[in-house]
């Protein structure tokens, strides 16, 4: 039972800007619908202007990510989901495939692989909700596919030396809650996806997919046993659609879309560009890290420290009135939480992840602001006290 005595009293200051989704995320600061005025409606995406726009998010994604001159960027459908799809059914079966699956996107690439490909050369490098699996296991001889950053669990792969330099196979990283917040070692990596709505607040539906000389070589050496459907062609007559890497996409974007992916770009690159970003990021998460360590009623999700997302900040409620529950207490005892801090509009969409353990997601991308997280804090504090006071 609740300690009264210790009970947190209701915050009085509210956050500025409540939205703390992991997707689709905040908008950058002092957004407004005024910064889409530039978009070019009711045009074909494939005449002069637009697809000078839509090369724009590509030239300016490359600048601002540091990728490597050899390197190919290209806009793709259906969001970093389609971007991964589109890697792994285009360039798998070659050789053995080893996937680390620790939260449930990964745990969703592991299924593709093994259920939907089909390969039977496959292994699956599993780690449970708060770990990562045992990188020393991968074999670089082999296929790899993985998150750079566990959106649903907050565990991100803290940096690239276990990845072997002189590797035999591909690394397939999906970057999508990483990439404008984490600094991607591309010389460890052969293809890395991510998608407009996460750390630069842009709207769903368009992914990224990065491809190194490696993967452009895989690519033109070799064709898969199964078939590929429209939007998943990287190639034509054996050589490489270069026109996807430039602009032309593959099927009809949403300009508008284009056009807030473009302003989210811009005030990145007013931001200081990667370096600003990660710094904006690294503040949120030193933020609420300051207020783990002072407190009793909730954790980080991830067990190791060097593994703990700036992005996707996933919280376990350790309060002891929490932890007796059975799970299915927990998992109602966390909703609730949720769903108090929704009412008072303080914090929005920060329930733990369906299939991620009890407990809380704060989104800490460089669109949030910190004062806006030290505003929610103390309101989780008292939110969780609410329901122990409800459940007993």
């Amino acid at each position: 039972m609740l300690d009264s005595a210790i009970a947190a009293a209701q915050p009085t200051v509210k956050p500025h800007n409540p939205h703390f989704s992991s997707g689709p995320c905040a908008k950058r600061p002092g957004f407004s619908l005024d910064a889409l005025q530039g978009a070019l409606l009711g045009r074909s995406h494939r005449a002069k202007e637009p697809k000078a726009k839509l090369n724009e998010v590509i030239t300016r994604s490359r600048a601002i990510l540091g990728m490597p001159a050899d390197w190919r960027l290209g806009i793709v459908p259906a969001s970093d989901t389609g971007a991964v799809e589109m890697a792994m059914w285009s360039v798998l079966g070659a050789r053995p495939v080893d996937v680390l699956a620790f939260e449930s996107f990964s745990e969703a690439w592991a299924t593709d692989v093994i259920k939907q490909l089909k390969l039977s050369d496959a292994r699956v490098l599993a780690a449970p909700y708060g770990d990562l699996p045992d990188l020393s296991a991968v074999d670089f001889d082999h296929d790899v596919v993985l998150a750079w950053n566990g959106t649903t669990s907050g565990v991100r792969i803290p940096n690239g030396d276990w990845i072997e330099a002189d590797r035999g196979g591909l690394v397939i990283a999906d970057a999508t809650s990483a990439a404008f917040a984490m600094d991607l070692p591309w010389d460890k990596l052969d293809i890395v996806t991510w998608s407009w709505q996460k750390v630069l607040g842009g709207e769903a539906a368009h992914g990224m997919l990065a491809l190194s000389p490696r993967a452009v070589e895989r690519l033109l050496s070799y064709k898969p046993a199964w078939p590929l459907p429209k939007i998943f062609r990287l190639t034509s007559g054996g050589k490489l659609s270069e026109g996807i890497f430039a602009g032309e996409t593959i099927n009809t974007p949403s300009m508008l879309a284009v056009e807030d992916a473009l302003d989210g770009l811009r005030w990145a690159e007013s931001e200081g560009g990667l370096a600003g970003l990660m710094r904006r990021s690294q503040a949120n998460l030193a933020e609420v890290a300051s207020w783990v360590a002072q407190n009793q009623r909730v954790a980080f999700l991830a067990n190791d420290p060097a593994t703990i997302s700036c992005t996707s900040i996933c919280l376990r409620v350790t309060a002891q009135w929490f932890v007796e529950l059975d799970a299915a207490g927990q998992q109602a005892a966390g909703k609730k939480i949720a769903a108090i801090l929704e009412k008072q509009g303080v914090g929005y969409d920060i329930a733990a992840y369906r299939d991620a353990p009890p407990g809380l997601r704060i989104w800490g991308g460089a669109t949030v602001e910190t004062s806006d997280i030290a505003a929610l804090l103390p309101w989780i504090d008292w939110a969780i006290d609410q329901v122990a006071g409800e459940t007993f």
